[in-house]
């Protein structure tokens, strides 16, 4: 069995759980590396709050960052998402298994809904096209709300 390093895993998706994040490293990974106002510029929001989310994918180990006067470039590092992979990829097999079983179910079943009703049922529905399904359905059909007085507004 892998061991996985619980710490690196949880820093990784938790970096990767925000979608600012996520955009960041993609834009990383379609350049060998960014500044910081390069990598800022598409977003709307301010330069320091893409450094709070630089911090976190640093923390992460996501990203290494190199400063060259006074210019901080961003280059992604893979490591940490090469372990979150594996961690995921050893639970791909449970996913597949029941797909392929739930796939194996609809291709081998066909179940056509004239066979499965009873011909009294299909006969109702035909008849009449807004027959409740059920008596505790025929009580829940949409009743128009009734209004209320308007609050009291503020004047500027």
């Amino acid at each position: 069995m892998v061991k996985y390093q619980e710490d690196v895993l949880d820093r990784t998706f938790a970096a990767l759980s925000d979608p600012t994040r996520r955009a960041l490293l993609a834009r990383l990974g379609d350049r060998e590396s960014l500044s910081v106002s390069e990598l800022a510029q598409p977003f709307s929001m301010s330069l320091p709050a893409i450094m709070k989310h630089l911090d976190v994918l640093s923390e992460a180990g996501l990203i290494a960052r190199e400063k060259t006067g006074r210019t901080v470039a961003c280059r992604l590092t893979a490591s940490p998402m090469e372990q979150a992979m594996d961690w995921l990829n050893r639970y791909q097999r449970f996913w597949s298994d029941n797909l392929d079983r739930l796939a194996a179910f609809v291709e081998g079943d066909p179940w056509p809904p004239s066979q499965a009703l009873p011909s009294t049922i299909l006969s109702a529905t035909a008849n009449s096209p807004r027959a409740p399904a059920s008596r505790s359905r025929a009580g829940s059909a949409r009743r128009p709300k009734k209004s209320t007085p308007r609050g009291p507004t503020r004047k500027s």
